[in-house]
């Protein structure tokens, strides 16, 4: 699981655009460095997801090269040559069910938590929806059975609503 947040927590992905761009260079980096998404959150300050990788971890080069393309991008659009986009990340590594089940949980529900959305399954920049629709309904019921009350998950952050 990695989380990961912007300079100052500046919500410097605060549009729809700034959000899709996160979205899909999350998805393009994790198909080119071999990690398959199982959940995933992003906001106009921070991210999480949750990967599986098939061959080692090359969770670094995708990390660096994640957040360089994606800063580099949103500087040009704001006109806001060498700004600092990117802070620093953290990320556990899962190794007990029970512990990623509840993340699974945790990063499903994070829209709803940051008050960006009643239901997290109509938060576009979140796993929630994708999950609700093609997971197994069995599998579902276990993930939302798990608490996320208790978690220790650095999120910390105020999250204030997409401009557009």
């Amino acid at each position: 699981m990695l989380t990961a947040c912007t300079y100052r927590r500046v919500p410097v992905f605060n549009s729809r655009a700034k959000l899709d761009l996160i979205a899909g260079q999350l998805f393009n980096a994790s198909e080119k460095y071999g990690a398959e998404l199982q959940a995933w959150a992003i906001f106009p300050n921070h991210y999480h997801f949750i990967a599986h990788f098939g061959g080692p971890p090359r969770l670094t080069a995708l990390v660096r090269e994640f957040h360089a393309l994606t800063a580099r991008t949103v500087n040009r659009w704001d006109s806001a040559a060498n700004r600092r986009v990117w802070f620093q990340y953290w990320d556990t590594h899962l190794t007990y069910s029970r512990s990623y089940y509840a993340r699974l949980n945790y990063v499903h529900r994070n829209p709803v938590r940051h008050g960006v959305a009643k239901i997290a399954e109509n938060y576009p920049w979140c796993s929630a929806g994708w999950f609700a629709r093609l997971a197994e309904p069995s599998f579902r019921k276990t993930i939302d059975s798990y608490p996320i009350d208790r978690l220790n998950v650095r999120d910390d952050f105020d999250v204030e609503p997409i401009l557009d």
